[in-house]
């Protein structure tokens, strides 16, 4: 095939145990789904699970140095469980829907609050305040066991060695199987998507030269360093 100019790499996640990679097609992500945090961000109901979507590129696998970026001077992190799908389909019946998990990681979800903020106000799409270079670090994928979906686990971010946020899985609104089956009947899984399950509480401002660490039991830990642009 003569394209017009080399065509983007596949980006792939490695996997817990062995030397085999996870070729990645889409990246999801499940808005507000801890009860505190919707609290924090101004919401204080059990409403239908609403998302959106990163670019397969703003994964860093293995975390480390992420550069800064530009457009924003309130720059916040977000731990969270990433579900890892082995195959898909559309309209997925709950009871279904974890039969369709190949793996789980721990991941971060890097936001421009400032700009998040104000494509809210003005009733207009996020992608520029989540779909960030670099805004996706995660962790390697851990393959489901026999029986070993997490019902519940310690969920937890360190900055610069201070706990900032602190919750459990079990928190979640809308379980794993469920937000699966409900992002089913909007558009058509399949293997390779991910789905970032959202944050506990305890968001906030990160700046350069911030060290975070983060951890989900059973899951691993995640680290990276904000650098300046040109740092790294």
């Amino acid at each position: 095939m003569n394209y017009v100019f080399p065509p983007a790499v596949q980006v792939v996640l490695p996997v817990a145990g062995g030397d085999a990679v996870f070729p990645v097609r889409r990246v999801y992500c499940v808005g507000q789904n801890y009860a505190a945090h919707s609290v924090e961000m101004g919401v204080d109901a059990r409403e239908e699970p609403f998302f959106f979507s990163k670019p397969a590129d703003a994964l860093v696998p293995g975390g480390g140095d992420i550069v800064y970026p530009p457009m924003t001077s309130n720059l916040q992190h977000e731990v969270e469980l990433v579900v890892a799908l082995g195959k898909g389909g559309a309209n997925i019946a709950v009871e279904q829907a974890l039969s369709c998990v190949y793996a789980y990681a721990i991941g971060f979800d890097l936001t421009r609050r400032d700009l998040q903020a104000r494509a809210k106000e003005k009733k207009q799409p996020w992608e520029m305040g989540k779909g960030l270079d670099q805004g996706g670090p995660i962790g390697a994928l851990v393959p489901v066991g026999e029986g070993a979906h997490p019902a519940g686990g310690a969920i937890w971010l360190k900055v610069n060695g201070e706990l900032r946020q602190s919750g459990d899985l079990a928190q979640m609104i809308w379980s794993v199987a469920e937000i699966i089956a409900k992002l089913s009947s909007y558009v058509r899984l399949a293997a390779g998507d991910l789905i970032f399950t959202g944050t506990p509480s305890g968001v906030s401002t990160i700046v350069v030269g911030d060290v975070l660490e983060g951890g989900i039991d059973g899951f691993g830990e995640l680290k990276i360093r904000l650098v300046a642009p040109g740092q790294r």
